[in-house]
């Protein structure tokens, strides 16, 4: 059985990765989708490739989340495309690493700009459009670092604390609309491609140690022993989407095999 079966979703950091896996997923559950990166080419693709396996509606749109007009352009474009706009997944994000004393400032406003300023831009324009509607959903994917401070990664720690305080703030805000917005927390997607194109060999060059031993020194915190993988992310995204976390807003939920419990 299909759970979401004729919503309109928007994902944006959909054109690889978690994102492309999320847009597969909901489509799979009968949403047509908008599929939003700042990678149009990648993006066309992942979108003609869920349109053709699963027989919905997939919209490919550029967008640079942490500039305005692009965000307002993308939420105007999926509403008016699609109809309407029932679900909102703000997946894109960035990361840069390093000890406190070395980060750069242009790295840090990198993070903060994608990871939080993009998450709220995306949600502002999605909230104008679910507001008129008395519906809709909202969901952020943040990070075991919105719950706990990451190790010489402060930016992103603090992207995602601010996430979740975002996520709280705008779904007492949205409540008497029935807007309802909550966050996903996920684990390391140890075989993601911002895991295996760059945080192993940030990490590696960091530690001292080889990428693969990289891998297992975070295999190894899990209590469950093992990454998170896309499949256990989407099935948590999927319910909060759905009607069966209907009475669920302003909630951070962990994914994360039991590493992190608050």
């Amino acid at each position: 059985m299909q759970q979401l079966l004729d919503r309109m979703a928007l994902v944006t950091g959909g054109a690889q990765g978690l994102g492309a896996a999320l847009a597969l997923r909901l489509a799979e559950e009968g949403c047509d989708v908008a599929i939003a990166d700042l990678n149009l080419g990648q993006t066309t693709t992942t979108a003609h490739t869920i349109a053709a396996a699963t027989g919905r509606r997939c919209l490919p749109l550029a967008v640079n989340v942490a500039d305005e007009e692009q965000v307002r352009s993308m939420v105007e474009s999926t509403a008016a495309t699609l109809g309407r706009l029932d679900l909102l997944v703000a997946n894109a994000g960035v990361v840069r690493s390093g000890p406190v004393d070395e980060l750069s400032l242009a790295d840090w406003q990198r993070v903060l700009d994608v990871n939080l300023t993009g998450y709220f831009l995306c949600a502002k324009y999605a909230a104008a459009v679910m507001k008129p509607q008395r519906s809709g959903t909202i969901i952020q994917i943040n990070s075991k670092s919105g719950k706990k401070g990451s190790f010489k990664n402060s930016a992103y720690a603090a992207s995602k604390f601010g996430g979740i305080g975002l996520t709280q703030s705008i779904a007492l805000e949205l409540a008497e609309y029935g807007v309802r917005v909550n966050a996903v927390c996920p684990g390391n997607l140890l075989d993601s491609p911002l895991w295996v194109d760059s945080l192993y060999s940030q990490y590696s060059k960091r530690l001292g140690i080889s990428a693969e031993e990289v891998r297992q020194r975070y295999i190894d915190q899990v209590p469950m022993k093992r990454g998170c993988t896309y499949t256990d992310v989407a099935n948590v995204v999927v319910f909060l989407a759905s009607n069966q976390s209907s009475y669920m807003t302003g909630q951070a939920i962990n994914v994360t095999g039991g590493q992190e419990m608050r």
